[in-house]
């Protein structure tokens, strides 16, 4: 045991004093450690060797010693070396004969202590003392590195001043891009920018809108957190809480500041997802915070699980994962790296170092710390502690940022031998930084196969791979599951990876999603993910989960119920030829078509019979023809309708109707005239009647209307909007002028009953006044019961009502003026013949002279025999003209008790 600390203490000692293994730059009694090996041209490389540095409160301007060294760290610093080594075995530099030299310190993960150890490189003559002057006498042509953000923004505006190049690894500050402020600096890695806008990407691809949110505050950390809280606010995803930890651990606020977090994580169940841009510290002393406020707070474990979404400083560093951690405890990680090669060559390179055994720390101060460090705690001999030295090194470092250090190196190594091959190698003595950084901008370089370059903004935009972190039985190893592209913002998924599957149940929202149908509506002062769901209204629709507002159906066409999820057609209603109640009413209207047809028929046929010259002659033809249109007419509201099929069926109803009505007027005043015993009525009568300029007169003023109406406000296609339905149907255009139409053929009907009315008692034979009452009685009833029922009745049904009452007057025009008459002409034939009509119209006469003597005897006796004399005077219609009567003139003279009478006979044209 003994030994073992002697052989510390000397080794310590050797630390402190060795002068031969570094360029050890002196300030106020604190040197610098460096590793470092001659070249033609100098590189240097500085890495966080160190975690920390310990912070005494001082006034003076000393260095602080650094602190707990990091394996990440040490890998990087032999990365580098073993690139450099590398290159200059290589034909590249083989060919023009230049080898590449280093010298790399230790940034402790502090900027004082990084501008410390890098003060003397913008020199052109360094100030150094140990036994390699010619080593620090050189300049340094080129820089790889540093590792953090708030390193790399301080270190390249100091290196500005001589445009020394610098090729960071890992610094992805978005800041860095700006050439204007940083025109010396590059990188092998893309920026933060890429790295939030993947994360967002993620994010909207499980659904995650409610996160938190951890990062430093530094300008990485602050970098980070602005453009991921703009780009999160453009993509409607909420930032439950952010929280701002020290930059570097070894600030006196850090054990507070992590204990607030943890506080902080576990006040937000809801928040299942948290994005992180610390550091690989940050988040080992925070997952140990929450494992110990989970136990002290009496919860389970698992209450601390989250999904953590590590940036790249952190995804591959499992060794955040203590011991006394599991991944049931953290949850699930998914991490972003930079793209990666396999580290072959490093891996040799230690096998190489492992080989030396008990001299693995000759010529490097930090490899000879860490052992002594390594060895402090195992206590064992030193080939067994160089052996497992040199396995933990290996299992700490990163592909990605292997493969980005010797991408760097690649890239100064051709630059310097681009320049070579232009200007000679002797070129190399005047050989300025500023040439190196232009040449380094401009020149295409290849590395492990593939063709690369430094964009306009001197990044190398080359994608993430996305990994998940998953226990093995053993440890805890890095899966790739996913590659990220920037030029595309999306993902590639490999089909070997199915831990992305295990992140579908996560559920990271404020409030749960609304289905389809609801909307979200968040109340004042709230987060926009923080919300309610709430019902579409009728007439509203939404068709995807989490709609802001419910869309709107077309209110022409659509309809939805309250609630609804998608839109529904309103039905289109008219009356249809389908309908069975317009089936109905169709097959009466073409069977009253045939009727009439068959009627005309047969009236044509028996033309020159007494029954049909007693029913009008060719008038009776022009009557069925008027109610073969008037069915026509009616057949027109059925179907689908148009605007010219509106305006047809009411005007063809119309005038066809009035032709139909004028002819019976016509037959109605023929028959008054006929058997008109009133001598100077029956002058007037004669005098005014004109069969076909009344019905011509009828007509036109009907003609005249309907043109009006056709001008001014016709009928016309109309659809009805109701909640959920459609009504075709057609509107009027002018109600006054449908009803002046009904009105004038009504007026026409009242006198053609007024006028049958009165000679309803004449002989059967001639007894058309009976018929023509009873039939303009049906229709006047049938239109007055039309109008309560049409102004009242809405619907598919309305069409109906009118085609009713068409029906029925047509039908009984047609049952009461022909079908008695066919009757007689089919099956009594008999009846139908001259004699039989001009018996009958004495038999009439004498009943009527009998009935006006009865009268005139009677008043005789309440007079004292006055003498009167009254002429009485009827006509016959003629059987073989119904323009030609045949007057009968009888005096009856009534004297005292005596009647007699005489009559005679005339003919007279009408």
């Amino acid at each position: 045991m003994a030994h073992i600390s002697l052989w510390i203490y000397v080794h310590i000692t050797l630390l402190l004093t060795n002068l031969d293994v570094g360029c050890a730059a002196k300030q106020q009694g604190t040197k610098v450690q460096a590793v470092t090996a001659p070249g033609d041209i100098v590189i240097g490389g500085i890495f966080p060797i160190h975690e920390s540095v310990h912070k005494d409160v001082s006034f003076k301007p000393f260095g602080q010693p650094c602190i707990r060294i990091q394996e990440s760290g040490l890998t990087e610093a032999l990365a580098m070396i073993n690139a450099i080594q590398l290159m200059n075995k290589s034909p590249l530099l083989a060919e023009v004969n230049v080898s590449l030299g280093y010298c790399i310190v230790d940034s402790c993960t502090d900027v004082s202590a990084a501008l410390r150890a890098t003060q003397d490189w913008s020199r052109q003559e360094n100030q150094c003392s140990g036994s390699s002057p010619s080593v620090c006498s050189q300049p340094v042509m080129a820089v790889v590195g540093p590792y953090h953000s708030e390193i790399a923004i301080a270190l390249a505006q100091h290196l500005t001043l001589q445009m020394i190049p610098m090729i960071s690894y890992s610094s992805t500050a978005d800041i860095l891009s700006d050439k204007r402020r940083f025109p010396n600096f590059m990188r092998t890695i893309p920026n933060d920018k890429h790295q939030t806008s993947a994360m967002i990407s993620l994010l909207r691809h499980y659904g995650w809108n409610w996160v938190g949110i951890i990062t430093t505050d530094g300008n990485y950390g602050l970098s980070a957190l602005e453009d991921f809280l703009s780009q999160a606010s453009e993509q409607r995803i909420c930032v439950a809480f952010k929280s701002v930890l020290p930059a570097f651990v070894g600030s006196e606020r850090i054990h507070s500041a992590i204990k607030k977090t943890a506080e902080t994580v576990h006040a937000n169940p809801k928040a299942q997802v948290i994005v992180s841009f610390v550091q690989p510290v940050h988040m080992k002393y925070l997952y140990q915070q929450l494992k110990s406020q989970t136990l002290t707070m009496g919860g389970r474990a698992g209450s601390m699980r989250r999904l953590w979404l590590a940036s790249d400083s952190w995804s591959s560093s499992a060794s955040t994962a203590s011991s006394n951690l599991s991944m049931e405890d953290i949850g699930h990680v998914v991490g972003f790296q930079f793209k990666s090669r396999p580290m072959t060559s490093f891996n040799e390179y230690l096998n190489t170092l492992g080989a030396a055994g008990e001299n693995i720390e000759d010529g490097n101060p930090f490899m000879w710390e860490y052992y002594v460090q390594l060895n402090a705690s195992e206590n064992t001999d030193k080939a067994k502690l160089a052996l497992k030295a040199l396995r933990t090194l290996s299992q700490s470092a990163r592909v990605d940022t292997i493969f980005s250090i010797e991408m760097a190196v690649s890239a100064i190594a051709q630059a310097v031998a681009t320049s070579c091959k232009s200007e000679g190698r002797k070129a190399l003595q005047t050989l300025q930084p500023w040439e190196m950084l232009k040449t380094l901008r401009m020149q295409e370089f290849s590395f492990n196969g593939g063709r690369y370059e430094f964009d306009m903004n001197g990044d190398m935009n080359l994608g993430y791979d996305i990994t998940m972190w998953r226990w093995d039985g053993k440890k805890i190893d890095e899966n790739i599951v996913a590659a990220y592209h920037l030029a595309f913002n999306n993902f590639t998924h490999y089909s070997t990876a199915t831990h992305l599957h295990d992140l579908k149940h996560i559920v990271s929202k404020c409030s749960d999603s609304c289905d389809p149908g609801e909307f979200k509506k968040t109340a004042e002062g709230q987060h926009i993910c923080c919300y309610e769901c709430i019902n579409c209204t009728e007439n509203y629709y939404s068709n995807m989960p989490d709609m802001d507002q419910c869309l709107s159906c077309d209110p022409d066409t659509e309809w939805s119920p309250r609630g609804s999820r998608t839109c529904y057609a309103k039905e289109l209603l008219f009356f249809s030829w389908e309908d069975s109640f317009a089936i109905v009413l169709l097959a009466f209207s073409v069977l009253g078509i045939l009727l009439t047809l068959l009627v005309s028929a047969l009236f044509l046929h028996q033309r020159d019979t007494p029954v049909v010259k007693a029913a009008g002659g060719p008038l009776s033809q022009v009557i069925l023809l008027s109610l073969v249109s008037s069915y026509i007419s009616s057949m027109l509201f059925v179907g689908r309708p148009n605007t010219l099929q509106c305006k047809a069926r009411q005007v063809l109803f119309g005038i066809s109707f009035t032709l139909c009505v004028s002819c019976i007027l016509v037959k109605s005043l023929q028959i008054l005239l006929a058997f008109q015993f009133d001598p100077v009525l029956q002058e007037v009568l004669r005098k005014f009647y004109k069969p076909y300029g009344i019905i011509i007169t009828c007509v036109a003023l009907q003609v005249i209307t309907c043109i009006c109406w056709l001008v001014l406000q016709s009928p016309f296609h109309h659809v009805s909007r109701q909640t959920t339905t459609l009504l075709e149907y057609c509107h009027e255009g002018s109600y006054l002028a449908f009803g002046v139409m009904l009105g004038y053929i009504t007026i026409l009907a009242f006198v053609c009953f007024i006028c049958a009315f009165k000679g309803r008692k004449l002989p059967q034979n001639y007894n058309e006044a009976k018929f023509i009452t009873f039939s303009m009685l049906l229709y006047l009833i049938s239109w007055l019961l039309f109008i309560p029922v049409y102004v009242t009745t809405t619907g598919v049904y309305l069409p109906a009502v009118e085609m009713v009452v068409i029906l029925i007057s047509t039908y009984g025009i047609l049952s009461c003026h022909f079908f008695p008459k066919c009757y007689i002409i089919i099956f009594k034939k008999e009846q139908n013949t001259k004699s039989v009509f001009e018996r009958k119209v004495y038999e009439y006469s004498n009943k009527r002279m009998d009935s006006v003597f009865v009268s005139g005897h009677s008043g005789s006796l309440k007079q004292s025999r006055v003498k009167h004399e009254k002429i009485l005077t009827f006509s016959v219609l003629k059987a073989n003209s119904p323009k030609v009567s045949e007057f009968k003139t009888c005096y009856i003279t009534y004297l005292g008790t005596s009647v007699t009478h005489h009559c005679r006979r005339r003919s007279k044209s009408l």
